[in-house]
């Protein structure tokens, strides 16, 4: 009789936080989320945060200022800028440069499975087994950088994208004004 007891109970005490669950439902910081939309999602911590999410929290807290993010360069600091309704500024050049996009590569003849670069790894876009050849999932590789330094061996390079249809951009025009010859 006891037990029937308290299988009724949870399970209206269950029934209860359901219906709880439902109907007071918080959802995320609709800010955060734009934010973090706008950001490349690296997760190298080049802007002092452990990836985009918590920076962009910080940028809609008022902790962090726009321009922190060097994967995102001077369009994402552009396009934060437009988001939030500030003026853009210059790349803060303390966390870093903005460089071209780039992808890990491992020497596969000299990488000795030591899974370091695994462990590293923000977006786990290396396989590998230890003991075994690592390999990169370069769609998967944001090209933080974050693989080099355990690497003990030095089997990881970083290499530029390669262009294809879809990655392909316009070159930025030449902001030096043009001079036009007198007639």
């Amino acid at each position: 009789m006891s037990s029937l007891i308290l299988i009724i109970l949870f399970a209206a005490l269950g029934i209860l936080l359901g219906y709880v669950a439902i109907r007071f439902k918080v959802e995320g910081d609709p800010l955060v989320d734009k934010i973090d939309a706008v950001l490349p999602q690296t997760q190298c911590g080049q802007c002092n945060f452990p990836g985009c999410r918590p920076y962009a929290q910080a940028i809609a807290n008022g902790e962090a200022d726009i321009n922190q993010c060097p994967p995102g360069g001077e369009a994402g600091i552009a396009a934060l800028a437009d988001l939030l309704g500030v003026d853009p500024k210059p790349l803060n050049e303390e966390n870093g440069v903005e460089k071209a996009t780039m992808v890990a590569v491992i020497d596969e003849e000299t990488c000795i499975g030591c899974k370091l670069c695994i462990q590293a790894c923000p977006v786990d876009a290396i396989l590998g087994a230890p003991k075994h050849m690592h390999t990169v999932i370069e769609a998967e590789c944001t090209g933080c950088e974050l693989c080099l330094p355990p690497c003990p061996v030095e089997c990881i390079t970083m290499e530029p994208v390669t262009q294809t249809l879809n990655l392909w951009q316009w070159d930025k025009p030449d902001a030096s004004p043009q001079k036009k010859d007198a007639p």
